[in-house]
């Protein structure tokens, strides 16, 4: 399809509203068509960098021996566990930790 020649054509700024020659008018990165004075380029903050992957998982691993034996100790802490437990001064404990709470009245009188 032909067109008309734009040598006597004008354009009106996208941004400013000003008129321009068509042939000095340019279209930015958003798509709007601006005068020459007008024109900015993107900003390279607009671009952003590429992410490669990021790996958690290691390559061949290994697994510690004798797990169960690491995994069947307890830890319990003053005033955490040792209370529960009849006192002492051990951290280790070979029992399972085990809550107990109790409940009771408040009174307050003035």
């Amino acid at each position: 399809m032909p067109y008309a020649s734009d040598k006597n054509a004008y354009g009106i700024s996208d941004r400013s509203g000003f008129r321009y020659r068509l042939k000095d008018m340019r279209v930015e990165w958003t798509g709007a068509k601006v005068g020459k004075d007008e024109f900015e380029t993107k900003h390279p903050q607009l671009f952003p960098p590429r992410v490669g992957p990021d790996p958690q998982a290691l390559k061949n691993p290994r697994p510690e021996s004798d797990l169960d034996a690491q995994r069947n100790i307890q830890y319990g802490f003053n005033p955490v566990g040792l209370r529960s437990f009849g006192g002492g001064d051990g951290v280790l404990t070979p029992n399972n930790l085990i809550a107990q709470g109790s409940v009771g009245k408040v009174t307050v009188t003035t």
